[in-house]
């Protein structure tokens, strides 16, 4: 399995289980993300800390997945960045996009809050 997907009260988390946000994770993940978002899902809490490696295609699921949070008045996290992971983010200047969280309870927080605030 690539990831796992937890729906709790406010919000659902989605796992990614994979060493390596590649081309053979994204696409899986995206529409994932795409059907979470067509059942009335708005609030999501995406946890990268087993990922250490994220390619072109995974950025991709990650803005799918904020511009659907967005879309719908939700709230989108992204939680548990690698230093590599962290580092693309930066140099591709999405850090001041989306939602980062150092650590999963830091995204649980900062998506409880969020959700408060909407």
């Amino acid at each position: 399995m690539d990831f796992k997907i937890d729906k709790l009260d406010e919000y659902t988390l989605v796992q990614v289980l994979k060493e390596k946000l590649d081309t053979h994770v994204a696409p899986t993940l995206k529409s994932e993300l795409v059907l979470l978002s067509g059942n009335g899902e708005k609030n999501l809490l995406l946890d990268l800390s087993k990922c250490t490696y994220c390619d072109s295609s995974g950025l991709s699921a990650i803005l799918v997945a904020n511009r659907l949070c967005k879309n719908a008045d939700g709230a989108f996290v992204l939680a548990g960045l690698q230093p590599a992971v962290e580092r693309l983010i930066s140099v591709s200047q999405l850090d001041s996009v989306l939602n980062i969280a150092p650590s999963l309870d830091d995204g649980t927080e900062m998506i409880r809050k969020a959700i408060e605030s909407n």
